[in-house]
């Protein structure tokens, strides 16, 4: 039941990804220049106070270096290609286990 609810979220992952690539690419066209949808954008549309509190909490749970090099750095990745990899992540964690061939270890 698990593998079937990490393949579906990473399956509606991958489909947000999408949707979110041709966006990006349908406002660079009309545009005329490069736009990146940024993680940190997309986050702060959905919930802002969320975001304001990701830093402290990183900080003083986690460790103060993982802030700056790490979580910024996922932080201004395109949205599209964070979602793509954490979906195409779950799929694989979701795929169904391959059946034994020949005589099976006990």
């Amino acid at each position: 039941m698990i593998r079937f609810l990490f393949r579906l979220l990473g399956l509606m992952l991958i489909a947000l990804a999408f949707i979110l690539f041709v966006y990006d690419g349908t406002r660079s066209i009309a545009g005329n220049k490069i736009f990146i949808t940024q993680v940190g954008d997309v986050w702060s549309n959905v919930h802002q106070n969320s975001l304001l509190l990701l830093q402290p909490a990183i900080e003083r749970h986690v460790a103060v270096w993982l802030w700056d090099p790490v979580a910024l750095t996922v932080l201004t990745a395109p949205s599209w290609l964070v979602l793509a990899m954490i979906g195409a992540l779950l799929i694989l964690l979701g795929r169904k286990k391959k059946p034994l061939i020949g005589y099976a270890r006990d």
